[in-house]
């Protein structure tokens, strides 16, 4: 094997420290209590089962942020037609329907319940998630 000129050794230092600083500004960005809420929403059978990826956010103080199908800038028809086509195109109080929004708002009630278990939550945030939205085909209109 080659032996590296001073030069070489020297590029590859630089490279290596950059490299850590990176890694380091990344892990330090990382809240450890977002990662334990949404391990816990994993762990939990009929949250994880639902077609949508309940996610905690962030923490802003004592407030969780969480992503979420439902707002009021979106019905909850589009998300529901997504996530289950049969339902699509049916009357708003057809009874599939209105089961499907039934176990979406028990689901995102778990969810909240769930969160608010953690010492240092004491409200949860809905934020619509647009990501989920647009990866699905939907462009939402801004705002």
């Amino acid at each position: 094997m080659a032996t590296l000129d001073r030069g070489s050794r020297i590029y590859l230092l630089v490279l290596a420290a950059i490299a850590a600083a990176l890694v380091g500004l990344w892990l330090s960005g990382r809240d450890s209590r977002v990662e334990a809420l949404n391990e816990t929403l994993q762990r939990d059978s009929k949250i994880a089962a639902y077609p949508f990826p309940f996610r905690v956010l962030r923490i802003e103080g004592r407030t969780a942020v969480v992503n979420s199908p439902r707002s009021p800038q979106v019905s909850v028809l589009r998300f529901l037609a997504v996530v289950r086509p049969d339902l699509a195109g049916l009357d708003p109080d057809d009874a599939a329907v209105v089961a499907a929004q039934k176990r979406l708002a028990g689901v995102q009630s778990r969810v909240r319940k769930r969160i608010l278990e953690a010492p240092y939550v004491d409200q949860v945030r809905w934020q619509l998630d647009r990501d989920w939205f647009s990866r699905h085909g939907i462009v939402l209109p801004q705002g």
